[in-house]
């Protein structure tokens, strides 16, 4: 599994005219899942999403998880994590789940999420989606399991 998390004042997910997820301060969370992953990987990463520190305290030194700070998460697939470039001009994607796997994983992960966390929105698996988001920091950090 590979995670792409963003620390955001806001964020969205539309499809076609429609915002089908939305979140105000948190993290945004792209997820693409690869072909070992489990449902066990995605406990273990939510397990670290729960416990990263990545907020900043009085002193503002990044010292508070997302529960701390009442934080929200938008999760959104992206199976491209798994794009190989190493060779040619186009993208191979053999190391990424199937969409049957990715999407059950992806679902869990969602479902999974909701007891620990303020808020927690979602995109559409599959869908094509436009996300926008307002990055604070910028800070960006890979998890990847």
């Amino acid at each position: 599994m590979k995670i792409v998390l963003q620390r955001v004042s806001s964020a969205s997910v539309r499809i076609g005219d429609e915002i089908v997820g939305k979140i105000n301060y948190g993290y945004l969370v792209f997820v693409g899942f690869g072909i070992n992953d489990e449902k066990a990987d995605v406990d273990r990463i939510i397990e670290k999403i729960k416990k990263l520190r990545l907020f900043s305290d009085e002193n503002g030194k990044t010292n508070r998880s997302i529960n701390e700070i009442d934080g929200e998460l938008l999760i959104v697939s992206q199976f491209t994590l798994y794009a190989d470039c190493n060779q040619g001009n186009r993208p191979s994607f053999t190391d990424a789940a199937t969409p049957s796997s990715a999407k059950d994983l992806y679902n869990y992960f969602v479902a999974a999420s909701k007891p620990y966390f303020a808020k927690v929105a979602s995109g559409c698996f599959g869908a094509s989606m436009e996300v926008e988001l307002i990055n604070d920091g910028p800070f960006t950090v890979i998890l990847e399991i």
